[in-house]
């Protein structure tokens, strides 16, 4: 029996059996997420960058570039302290993503990880 069918036999069974019933979101909807604006061939590495979390870094990098641009052109001195408030929010926020991804990267189980890959590639 090929693996493919014993898969799908097994799932099936489970499915039968009523072992997926008490699984979040069992009966709803798949929630799909809209990737038509992204090329075929891109569509899984934006995937990978969006899970790893650098698609909200660069999203806020260019949102702090944009109001960069605004204050540049602002008219009035009220609009110039509004859109710097707006501007230091944005910046912390890019401290607490790249502050996060330090403390997620620096735990032991990815230094072993990342010790391994090296020996292979030797």
């Amino acid at each position: 029996m090929d693996f493919f069918r014993l898969t799908e036999e097994r799932i099936r069974k489970a499915y039968e059996d009523g072992e997926f019933e008490n699984l979040p979101g069992f009966g709803k909807p798949l929630e799909l997420e809209d990737l038509s604006h992204i090329p075929p061939e891109m569509r899984m590495a934006y995937k990978m960058m969006k899970n790893s979390g650098m698609m909200e870094e660069q999203q806020v990098r260019t949102e702090i570039e944009y109001l960069e641009d605004l204050i540049k052109g602002a008219h009035s001195d009220i609009e110039e302290a509004r859109l710097t408030q707006r501007l230091n929010e944005k910046q912390l926020r890019l401290q607490q993503i790249i502050q996060k991804k330090k403390k997620e990267t620096n735990s032991a189980v990815l230094k072993d990880y990342q010790n391994k890959m090296m020996k292979r590639f030797e």
